[in-house]
């Protein structure tokens, strides 16, 4: 028997979100999820999650709360700041993994910008794309 859900339960979600691969029939879902609106937040987000986890238990130390910042904030900003910088790396990795185009992270943007596209090839490129 052949799986034919169309989106993941919550732990498919789960698993997912750290990198398992989904069943085909789920593969507009992953699309949608990879690289339709809010996906940049949405990785982000989901991958800061085991970095806070992790730092929470720094902010009960019996110190003073600049101490405790000193110990937390130099770890999370520079891990948002890369997980932010390789969010487009990641998500095309992710689109291929699944069996679909890794160009369908640039889709909305192509598509909002058009007519710039449009402009840039009639005026430097003959017209041509």
């Amino acid at each position: 028997m052949t799986d034919a859900r169309t989106a993941p339960t919550t732990v498919e979600r789960i698993k997912y979100a750290y990198g398992a691969k989904l069943p085909a029939s789920m593969r507009e879902w992953v699309a949608n999820d990879l690289a339709g609106p809010g996906a940049a937040f949405g990785m982000v987000a989901f991958w800061a999650v085991p970095c806070v986890i992790l730092l929470v238990p720094m902010l009960f130390v019996p110190a003073d709360w600049l101490i405790r910042a000193n110990m937390t904030i130099p770890i999370l900003v520079p891990y948002i700041f890369f997980s932010i910088a390789l969010n487009r790396v990641y998500r095309r990795y992710r689109l291929s993994q699944h069996g679909l185009d890794p160009e369908l992270i640039n889709k909305r943007e192509r598509e909002r910008n058009a007519d710039v596209y449009d402009e840039y090839y009639r005026k430097y490129r003959g017209g041509q794309r």
